[in-house]
């Protein structure tokens, strides 16, 4: 008697096979912004609020986040759920006037707390209501859920789509929005190409330097702290639209949290394109280019030091920052003038001018020799520089010509 095979069966089982090979995809190291500006933030133990459209990959970077950190990844939509799934249930005992009446937590933060790690995705946060945002504070700030506390080992990042794509989408409320680092999430058009091709970039947590840990810590203090000494009306700052309100913006809580972040990229030696994106996602883009600012200056070379040695001087590669020193060092003559230190900044004019870009030095130089005195000679470095800054100023003519006349 011949066997036969159920109908539906093979069928199926093929299709499993052929689903299984789709999804046999592997991961690659790859330079990724996005990704390095998520994973510091994660390993802050801040909570993440990544933004962007719908079908944009927010859920698969969260997969592959999790797996690379070999974290159990426990997925909650928010919007479906009621404000008693995040607060705790009331459960009453044999004597509530005694005891009390508990608050029972549901299966996925009991799971949370049995496992001691994890990864928790809030999704489609944008579309939870009013009432159901409420009741995240306490989990996003506190970790608190219903009467279960969640254990240090678990990372907390939410996704959602701006209110404009969001199927009856709401504006986060203030008080959520500022517990969270903001990033936005977009799509590179080589990474998608090369991942539907089976190979997306790995999200690995950048090194962390531990020689390095007090002199960030001590770095991050003194850029945060010395801002707001500066600008205090930037402590608290509510923005005055709802939609803004929803996003970034500083405050005690938000400054602590770019605090921590500007310390762990620094210990992590990441680029100004992750601070930029960490730090603005905190406090917003205004406070955050101001702070960035601080930092870049926090960095420059003491003008006094440069002009004591100008020969031996070691000026910032990158072009804002070298013309931010130099500058600094006009700045400085101009505060204290004196024949030397005249002569000196000249000399370091002129090295600038040979080791970069020449353009950078025409007005620092300009300002500098208006600080002239009737009884200072004119120093041979300027013999040096006069030919390049005539070609730079004769180079920006034609440019600004054409400016002129669009």
């Amino acid at each position: 008697m011949t066997s036969r095979t159920t109908p539906h069966t093979a069928p199926l089982a093929v299709a499993a096979d052929l689903l299984a090979l789709l999804g046999d995809t592997r991961t690659e190291p790859r330079a990724d912004d996005q990704l390095e500006a998520l994973t510091l933030a994660v390993a802050a133990d801040l909570p993440v609020l990544l933004w962007g459209e719908p079908g944009i990959g927010k859920t698969a970077a969260l997969t592959r986040l999790a797996e690379e950190l070999d974290l159990p990844l426990t997925t909650v939509i928010a919007s479906v759920h009621e404000p008693t799934d995040f607060s705790g249930l009331p459960v009453l005992g044999d004597d509530p006037a005694v005891r009390g009446v508990a608050m029972a937590p549901p299966d996925w933060a009991v799971r949370l707390v049995r496992e001691g790690r994890g990864l928790l995705f809030l999704d489609e946060l944008s579309t939870a209501p009013p009432a159901v945002q409420a009741a995240l504070l306490r989990l996003v700030l506190e970790r608190r859920v219903g009467a279960l506390t969640l254990p240090p080992g678990v990372r907390i990042v939410a996704a959602a789509n701006p209110r404009a794509s969001a199927a009856d989408g709401w504006e986060l409320s203030a008080p959520l929005a500022n517990r969270f680092v903001h990033l936005r999430w977009t799509h590179e058009h080589d990474v998608v190409v090369r991942g539907l091709g089976g190979t997306w970039p790995r999200a690995t947590l950048p090194r962390l330097d531990p020689l390095r840990l007090p002199e960030a810590v001590d770095h991050a203090r003194r850029a945060v702290c010395g801002l707001l000494g500066a600008r205090p009306t930037l402590v608290h700052r509510l923005p005055g639209d709802e939609t803004r309100r929803g996003g970034p913006w500083p405050s005690p809580r938000s400054w602590d949290m770019t605090l921590r972040l500007v310390a762990f990229a620094t210990v992590a030696g990441s680029s100004r394109d992750v601070l930029s994106s960490l730090v603005r996602g905190t406090v917003g883009d205004g406070p955050g280019f101001e702070l960035l600012a601080w930092l870049d200056r926090m960095d420059l070379p003491d003008p006094e030091e440069l002009l004591a040695d100008p020969a031996a001087a070691v000026l910032p590669e990158r072009g804002d920052r070298r013309q931010a020193a130099l500058e600094g060092v006009v700045a400085a003559v101009r505060e204290r003038p004196a024949r030397d230190r005249w002569d000196a900044a000249w000399a370091l004019l002129a090295r600038a001018a040979e080791t970069g870009p020449p353009d950078l030095v025409v007005v620092p130089a300009t300002t500098l020799a208006a600080l002239r005195r009737d009884d200072w000679d004119v120093p041979t470095d300027i013999e040096r520089l006069a030919g390049t800054i005539g070609l730079s100023r004769r180079a920006a003519r034609p440019a600004a010509a054409a400016r002129g006349r669009r």
